[in-house]
């Protein structure tokens, strides 16, 4: 296991928003955290990511407990959160944004790689690489915030809904692109609301409610069961 999450709790202002989550992810895999908007997924990836600090349970990482590390600590040894709403820095350009995805490394070469491993991802970026980040457009700027965790050099990659806000075309490229990135060696784990996409790419996926592991199971199982998405996704 890449990591382990066992008895995750999460609150804010004494309210409950994750309720003693157990869950794994192994190396290799993409792994979905689906559930309606208010659930705790996006906590749950902030907690891992160590932007929020659980109130109990423990998290390890590649066999390392990093329940209390720091943030920088543990995107410093391949743990790496893009967070919903792409957070970019507008003013900056497009290749400075990924370089400093890379702020941790000091391989100027390998840095070098990781831009040309974006850039074919993402030809665009290539293209717009002296363009401010801030005049890109909507699924430019998605494309860009994931160029950046990828500079970073993860072992496992976190996206937080990058579909978000954008057009069926474009959700349909990024899920492609989650494919490569994870066929190129990186772990993914996924929260996202385009549930039917999320399950047919995941190899796992877990179910979240209100707080809590109502389902889990692979994920094209759980895309065949209309009942179990009628009662738990809504959909």
């Amino acid at each position: 296991m890449i990591l382990e999450v066992e008895q995750l709790a999460v609150r804010y202002n004494e309210v409950p928003a994750v309720q003693r989550v157990s869950f794994s992810v192994r190396a290799g895999e993409i792994v979905a955290l689906l559930g309606s908007n208010g659930s705790g997924k996006s906590s749950i990836l902030r907690a891992i990511a160590g932007l929020t600090a659980p109130s109990s349970g423990r998290i390890v990482f590649d066999s390392r407990d990093i329940t209390r590390e720091p943030a920088h600590l543990r995107a410093a040894i391949g743990l790496t959160l893009v967070p919903e709403g792409r957070r970019l820095f507008p003013k900056l350009s497009v290749e400075k944004n990924l370089r400093l995805g890379a702020y941790a490394r000091r391989d100027l070469e390998e840095i070098e790689r990781a831009l040309t491993l974006v850039f074919t991802l993402f030809p665009v970026l290539k293209e717009r690489r002296s363009q401010m980040a801030g005049t890109l457009s909507g699924g430019e700027q998605q494309m860009l915030a994931i160029g950046r965790g990828l500079t970073a050099k993860p072992k496992l990659l976190m996206l937080d809904e990058p579909s978000w806000g954008l057009a069926p075309k474009l959700v349909t490229k990024i899920i492609h692109t989650i494919q490569a990135i994870n066929a190129s060696g990186v772990t993914v784990l996924l929260v996202e609301q385009s549930v039917h996409r999320a399950l047919a790419i995941s190899h796992r996926a877990y179910v979240i409610q209100t707080g809590r592991i109502v389902l889990e199971g692979p994920g094209r199982e759980l895309l065949g069961n209309a009942s179990l998405q009628k009662a738990y996704l809504g959909i």
